[in-house]
């Protein structure tokens, strides 16, 4: 397992025809790139689910490429649905659960995020689980409130005795799409908590720590201490500015292990 870890989520801003352009364009980076040659990166990529094949086949051996949703069910009448057995059939390895769109525009509630994650577990993903406090407070209460999430969402996978191996993707509602991310300060305390939870856990062996939530460079190096990665949107869709993400986690590994 890599250091550090590090996904792009393209939402629905790109054509497909666009997608396949950037994802080539991903592709080369990451085969230049020293930060993912050497293993010091994990690179992970979420397009939308109509280029979810093109992109596995773009970066296989690069990159692994996850889908942004998925149904709790595995197969059946539910029209407009993918399932998670379809999404790791066709090279998936990740998929996200829980995202705040989703909750916001969707209704999602956490029985539905609870369902969704066992899903994606019982057939071989590992969720991005998304998880943030609505509002900004105390950290010590944030902590609380995602730990809450964490788990309810993993109960079911619990209840079952299944490996509940996740990466969290630390998200405060309210720094989603903001200018700023939140305060350095307020993100270490926060997955610093998380990560000791998961640690707690002998189901969750493995589990990571992500921030996202208008993650820019320059932020790694100030939180690297208390998180496994970053999780990008509309920032890494010039990919330049990806490579500059990678140029950073090399001076940040140089850094703890000089």
């Amino acid at each position: 397992m890599a250091p550090y870890l590090v996904g792009v989520s393209l939402k629905m801003y790109f054509s497909h025809a666009r997608t396949v352009e950037w994802c080539s364009e991903v592709a080369e980076l990451a085969r230049s790139h020293r930060a993912v040659r050497e293993g010091t990166v994990e690179l992970f990529v979420v397009p939308s689910y109509l280029s979810v094949p093109a992109a596995v086949g773009i970066l296989r051996g690069l990159a692994a490429v996850g889908a942004q949703d998925l149904a709790a069910a595995d197969e059946g009448a539910f029209t407009g649905e993918v399932s998670g057995a379809e999404i790791a059939e066709v090279g998936c390895r990740l998929v996200e659960v829980g995202h705040a769109e989703r909750r916001r525009l969707f209704g999602e509630t956490d029985a539905v995020v609870r369902a969704k994650t066992d899903a994606a577990l019982r057939n071989g993903l590992t969720p991005i689980l998304c998880v943030g406090e609505a509002q900004r407070g105390e950290p010590a209460a944030a902590v609380r409130e995602c730990v809450r999430q964490v788990d309810d969402a993993l109960a079911s996978a619990r209840e079952a005795g299944r490996e509940a191996t996740v990466t969290v993707a630390y998200e405060p509602h309210w720094a989603i799409g903001a200018e700023a991310p939140a305060e350095p300060e307020h993100i270490r305390s926060v997955c610093e908590g998380l990560r000791l939870h998961l640690k707690s856990s002998p189901h969750s062996a493995g589990s990571r720590v992500i921030y996202g939530g208008s993650a820019r460079p320059g932020m790694l190096s100030e939180i690297a201490d208390d998180v496994d990665g970053l999780f990008l949107g509309r920032f890494a869709h010039r990919v330049e500015a990806l490579g500059e993400i990678l140029d950073e986690v090399l001076a940040v590994e140089a850094a703890r292990t000089a």
